[in-house]
């Protein structure tokens, strides 16, 4: 075995990212939908031969997590037919994806003749057909009405196309976008493997691995120690879902009990409600990845991702449960079961790491539009990735991060250009901007929401709305208040106003109807009245707060001759 150099230690963990970084780097410059080039709701992984993570640059971490149980699974799946030149796709949810929508790009690295590693792409694509354009089916009950399910498939053979598979896949899916935007991530994993290859030409295979697996052990001894920092005990939290899509008034409970012992941390779900008749479902490996990504933020940021940091980890989901649908069910809503999620987390913990939780994030309400543009006569699909970016939640001795998006992005998600926005899309963005007293009031104010206003350009648009946070504002924390609804309301040209259910597909919207949106902001942490009054008074010159709130909420009594904003009488 060879031996192990700490220095070397080090260079392979910073090498290992720094290919993660530049496949990343890769898709972002070579994409064409602006969910990836834009947004950035992507991410690229390095994996060892077993499917072992080694490291990952996770510009949406809810995708990030399900990359090494996918690669293992690969591995099983193809075992010695696994050759040079593969490259594999894979969206599954049944066998460890995450998303239907979600497709990842599978790339096999070969040392000589021996598999050593994997590269892997992860992206949402704008389309993966189904019954309804960019793959968000509100009325979907099953799998088939949802996407094109692609299990582990090979697209290249030892470095030759398949272009019957290649064909029978983008057959099935409604945009040439997709396909371009799939060439770029196999390009991205190519890159990897480039950059793997020459790492393990200058210092081995033997150290490579030998290396590998004291970073992996090292790793395991850091998480162990951060677990070791919270007291020993069990706790228990819950966030709530409400409507599944189907019901009217429906609501669901996500129950988690943390069981903290021995340097170990166990998640359990088992109290959650059952999965839902609707498409209001999670996999297991979307779940399990918000709670990674949930806990991961209260504990050193400093910690490599890779294998060990999992070790000491344990996540329970009982098949059957909303967090972990049985086949067939309906499951693309998954993703968005993050927010309650991480909700019963930061209730469980809060009693014993007051200064390590957050109050409530604001929960995502998204719209996806379709159409035809009138301009080009092509269809387009659009995510409204800048509308629906609410606050985060304060935190002891912080304020929240205004318009960071919802916590299973965690800021990785991007607002859309502007003027990019409207040439891609025949819509004409009229208002973005923060929004006055949307963020909960506290000692430690919450992140502030936005409000968009966009006039739709298209006749016949289809608006496709998916999330929560209508129902219920985000959380505030010991004493802190909450922040504000989200809202989506369309102001058709004939006078009539819809408020669209936050599980529902609108056809027929007409050219000329104004959409509005409201994400709300984060919740506060703390008595508003303890707030310093020097940053109630900033918050009031910059309208963050109005000038009600600056008097009634924080109990500033002399405002002096601050210049209060126009439209901050709110």
């Amino acid at each position: 075995m060879s031996a192990i150099d700490p220095i070397l230690l080090s260079v392979y963990a910073r090498c290992f990212k720094a290919i993660t970084d530049e496949m990343s780097l890769s898709v972002a410059k070579t994409t064409r939908s602006p969910i990836l080039c834009e947004a950035k709701d992507f991410v690229t992984g390095l994996y060892d031969a077993q499917g072992n993570m080694l490291e990952q640059t996770e510009h949406l971490p809810i995708l990030a997590f399900s990359l090494a149980p996918v690669c293992r699974h690969i591995v099983d799946y193809f075992g010695e037919e696994i050759y040079p030149g593969d490259v594999i796709f894979h969206n599954d949810v049944f066998s460890f994806g995450n998303q239907n929508n979600d497709v990842a790009v599978y790339t096999p690295v070969f040392f000589g003749d021996d598999l050593v590693a994997w590269t892997a792409v992860k992206g949402h694509q704008a389309d993966i057909g189904g019954a309804v354009a960019g793959g968000y089916n509100p009325n979907a009950v099953e799998v088939w009405q949802e996407a094109l399910r692609i299990p582990p498939v090979k697209v290249y053979e030892r470095g030759k196309l398949r272009k019957d598979v290649w064909d029978l896949i983008f057959s099935n899916i409604r945009f040439d976008i997709v396909e371009h935007d799939m060439r770029a991530q196999m390009g991205a994993g190519r890159v990897g493997e480039r950059r793997m290859l020459a790492l393990l030409e200058k210092y081995g295979r033997a150290s490579f691995e030998a290396h590998k697996e004291a970073l992996f052990q090292a790793t395991c001894r850091a998480m162990e120690a951060e677990i070791a920092a919270i007291p020993p005990g069990v706790y228990r939290g819950e966030g709530s879902v409400y409507y599944d899509g189907r019901t009217p008034g429906s609501k669901f409970t996500i129950r988690v009990t943390v069981e903290v012992r021995d340097r170990r941390i166990r998640f359990d779900y088992s109290g959650t409600d059952p999965q839902t008749e609707g498409f209001v479902n999670g996999t297991y490996a979307s779940s399990a990845s918000a709670t990674l990504l949930t806990f991961l933020q209260m504990v050193n940021p400093k910690i490599p991702h890779n294998e060990g940091m999992l070790r000491p980890i344990e996540i329970v989901i009982p098949e059957g449960t909303i967090l972990n649908a049985a086949y067939p069910r309906a499951t693309t809503f998954g993703n968005h079961l993050c927010p309650p999620n991480a909700d019963a987390i930061m209730k469980a913990l809060a009693p014993v790491l007051p200064d390590r939780v957050t109050a409530g994030w604001n929960h995502l309400l998204c719209s996806l539009t379709t159409g035809i543009d009138p301009r080009t006569r092509d269809r387009y699909v659009d995510i409204g990735f800048m509308g629906l970016k609410g606050g985060s939640g304060a935190m002891q001795g912080i304020d929240g991060y205004d318009h960071i998006g919802m916590i299973d992005a965690s800021g990785g998600v991007l607002d859309q250009d502007y003027e990019m926005f409207e040439q891609q899309t025949p819509h004409r963005l009229i208002q973005h901007e923060y929004l006055c007293d949307s963020a909960g009031a506290g000692q430690w104010r919450g992140g502030l929401g936005v409000e968009t206003v966009m006039e739709i350009g298209s006749d016949d648009t289809q608006v496709v709305v998916f999330g929560d946070g209508d129902f219920e504002p985000p959380f505030g924390l010991e004493g802190g208040h909450p922040g504000v609804l989200n809202l989506i309301s369309l102001d058709y040209p004939d006078g009539t106003t819809v408020v669209p259910r936050n599980k529902s597909l609108t056809t027929g919207v007409p050219r000329g109807t104004l959409y509005k949106q409201v994400a709300g902001g984060g919740g506060g942490y703390g008595d508003p009245l303890q707030r310093d009054r020097a940053r109630v008074r900033e918050d009031l010159r910059n309208g963050v707060i109005s000038l009600e709130a600056a008097r009634g909420v924080y109990g500033l009594e002399d405002p002096g001759s601050i210049p209060v904003p126009p439209g901050t009488e709110c």
